[in-house]
């Protein structure tokens, strides 16, 4: 009887031991400077983008590897006979110059959904994003919302 106490306060403890464990692993995951961004919505919002960046930098911290996980959603149920348009979202980045320069776009045409993507860049001071709405066949983007900044090093 006593052994199988023993046995069982054993398993008990390994398990808590465990339990306890978890949830300072997954903190230590999550402060790999993994952000949440958006929603960053079109004007007349019918059209929004959301997501994830996260930034590593290397051993020196001279030069940065930026990542950006994000969906997009067209919400513009229109018909595109009737004017509707398809979802827009595009990014610029600065160096470490402050010099701007459009590093990523996506467009998504299928109200009511979505669509995931993303990308990576190397050597980003700021990244911003603006949600525009655009027609199905392309051209230029139209009821663009304004520019939100994602990031920027000097919040480091």
């Amino acid at each position: 009887m006593f052994r199988k106490m023993t046995i069982g306060l054993a398993a008990v403890a390994a398990t808590t031991a465990v339990a306890l464990s978890l949830p300072a692993t997954a903190q230590a995951d999550s402060s790999s400077q993994a952000e949440r961004w958006g929603p960053v919505r079109s004007a007349g919002h019918l059209a929004k983008a959301d997501g994830r960046v996260a930034v590593e930098w290397d051993d020196q911290g001279e030069s940065n590897e930026i990542t950006v996980r994000g969906r997009l959603y067209d919400l513009d149920e229109r018909a595109y006979d009737d004017g509707g348009k398809c979802a827009y979202v595009r990014f610029e980045a600065a160096d470490f110059d402050h010099e701007w320069s459009r590093v990523y776009s996506r467009k998504y045409c299928g109200f009511p959904g979505s669509k995931r993507f993303g990308f990576e860049e190397q050597d980003v001071f700021s990244l911003r994003a603006q949600v525009c709405q655009i027609a199905p066949r392309g051209g230029f983007p139209r009821k663009c919302g304004p520019w939100v900044y994602l990031y920027t090093a000097e919040s480091e």
